[in-house]
């Protein structure tokens, strides 16, 4: 062979071995990659070609894939949409998943390793692949209870069952459609999602567990006072509770609700403080406990941990390097304290459970398309943050409260409720935030909730966590309670 042959052979050569690296390259390589891609209309037909499964509430398909006559064989339809959407999200062949509908994909479309069975009797028999069905541990009575009671107001509501963890309700207002978001034509999707992303009530903001955090207001001094109690301190013990309480360090004057007075001695309990909220009472207390102590209980309820719900829940935080005035604030839910309504409503859970923090959760169960479960949540702790004694002392005070305290309306004839309420200065020269918290029946708990509605909703500056949050918590307690 000359050498003008040899060099030609060679250059075949390195042509056919760069034909099939990059043909590798991309057939398994690249791949994932490529089948993953939102452009790849393959794998949009064979995504929406499934038949997905579907999420239950209380027995009944809240979401469902109806078949059609399309290249995209089914349709994502979903009953009681705005009722449910912080919960099931969006499925949208123009913007993906959101909510539990991406949280729980591999179930509902059946690729889970738990679910490899079923894809082997699927792939023997050739029938169609079918997803399996998620059943949730909301109860629709009190996810009802809380959207009617939050109405067109800005804001959340969370129930828990203390005992075990399940989330009854997460409800975030205002809500929106998901079917707008799930159909088929993209110009439709992309007008519907334009108009809701920029709506300024933010709708598509899961309020309950993500977004914004909040602050809490006073339904943070029930980490103040669970703090004090296990310093040692007693809820009979008398502190001091003066008209206004100058910070440290500054000539600044902290002033309790409308500068009215906690006692007319300048002195009460615990308890009484607790009862009546009194803000220079838990700010003194807030100086005396140290940012240490304060922040160690914080951590202990859940503060500073991003949970998994398995929805993403953005971190509560309570700040450290503090100066004193910003600790005597901060132990009154103020300064740079920020929450979540889940985080709230699992603080309760806590004092309602002995002490006993489950961890919180929303799938109950998974069920294969023959209905055999794969998959069932067991309850887990996650933490103990308080002993049973300073639970129990602060469930009789939290009793207090809604007794012959700030949180009366949240009275249930029969029933014996246990809360806190919350009136959140919010900074931004908005009218502040009204919050509630409590747990129901205090003796035997079976639901734990907090609520908070933004800037007062309806009323505005008038507006406080007991007259405005309490009422909407008490509803939620009676769906659950029958009550």
């Amino acid at each position: 062979m000359n050498k003008p042959l040899r060099r030609l052979s060679v250059i075949v050569l390195l042509m056919f071995v760069a034909l099939f690296a990059s043909s590798t390259w991309i057939s398994f390589v690249k791949a994932p990659e490529l089948n993953a891609d939102s452009r790849n209309t393959r794998t949009l037909y064979r995504e929406f070609g499934t038949n997905r499964g579907a999420l239950i509430v209380d027995g009944n398909e809240i979401t469902t894939s109806v078949p059609i006559k399309s290249a995209f064989k089914y349709q994502r339809e979903y009953s009681d949409g705005s009722l449910f959407a912080p919960v099931t999200g969006f499925y949208s062949i123009v913007y993906g998943r959101t909510g539990m509908e991406k949280a729980a994909n591999e179930y509902l479309n059946g690729t889970s390793d738990s679910l490899w069975l079923n894809r082997l009797e699927h792939l023997i028999t050739g029938a169609d692949p079918q997803g399996s069905s998620v059943e949730l541990t909301l109860n629709k009575k009190a996810q009802e209870a809380a959207y009617k009671a939050l109405g067109d107001q800005r804001g959340a509501a969370v129930a828990i069952d203390p005992k075990t963890g399940a989330i009854l309700a997460l409800v975030s207002t205002p809500s929106f459609d998901p079917n707008l978001l799930a159909g088929h034509k993209s110009s439709e999707v992309i007008s519907a999602y334009k108009e809701l992303s920029e709506d300024p009530s933010k709708p598509l903001v899961n309020r309950a567990i993500a977004g914004d955090t909040y602050p809490p207001g006073s339904v943070f001094k029930l980490i103040t006072a669970a703090a004090a109690l296990e310093d040692g301190m007693s809820a009979d013990d008398i502190i001091d509770a003066p008209r206004q309480y100058e910070l440290p360090g500054t000539s600044t004057k902290l002033n309790n609700f409308g500068g009215s007075a906690c006692s007319a001695t300048g002195k009460q309990s615990l308890a009484d403080a607790l009862r009546v909220s009194c803000n220079t009472a838990f700010a003194i207390l807030g100086n005396e406990l140290g940012e240490a102590k304060i922040a160690e209980q914080a951590e202990a309820f859940g503060f500073g941990e991003a949970l998994q719900i398995p929805l993403g829940v953005t971190a509560s935080r309570y700040p450290t390097g503090q100066n004193d005035a910003a600790v005597a604030l901060s132990a009154i839910g103020q300064q740079d304290v920020r929450v979540t309504p889940l985080q709230v409503a699992m603080i309760s859970a806590a004092i309602a459970n002995d002490g006993q923090l489950m961890e919180p959760y929303l799938i109950e169960k998974v069920r294969t398309p023959d209905l055999a479960v794969v998959s069932e949540t067991k309850p887990d702790t996650l933490s103990n943050p308080i002993s049973k004694s300073t639970a129990d002392q602060l469930t009789e005070m939290m009793i207090g409260v809604v007794e012959r305290g700030t949180g009366v309306a949240a009275q249930i004839s029969g029933v014996e409720v246990a809360g806190k309420s919350g009136t959140a200065e919010t900074g931004n020269n908005k009218s502040q935030h009204a919050w509630f918290t409590a747990f129901a029946p205090a003796n035997d708990p079976e639901i734990a909730v907090a609520v908070i509605v933004e800037n007062g909703g309806n009323a505005g500056s008038e507006a406080t966590g007991g007259s405005v949050a309490a009422p909407i918590a008490r509803a939620i307690i009676q769906a659950v309670l029958n009550k």
